[in-house]
């Protein structure tokens, strides 16, 4: 590996970060609607184990991520975009 500096295509990351987020409002609208309908007991107690750790374990990893970038950003970068 060089020491060069990657040269970062910002419309594909954008294009990237925007169907990211969309997926990431559907996954939310899914666990809302499960969070709405089922006790946190109930899912625990009767949900497939296996399928709840696989979503736990996706849940915490875009967590871990998108805490990394946050922990990056500046508070006075609030952006300017006016969507925060």
């Amino acid at each position: 590996m060089s020491d060069v500096p990657k040269e970062v295509d910002r419309n594909r990351l954008t294009a990237d970060l925007a169907s990211a987020a969309i997926e990431l409002l559907s996954a939310q609208c899914a666990s809302d609607r499960i969070r709405l309908q089922y006790s946190p007991q109930d899912i625990a107690k009767f949900a497939e184990a296996r399928t709840l750790k696989r979503a736990i374990a996706s849940a915490e990893a875009v967590h871990r991520f998108f805490s990394q970038i946050a922990a990056q950003i500046k508070p006075e970068d609030g952006g300017s975009d006016g969507n925060r």
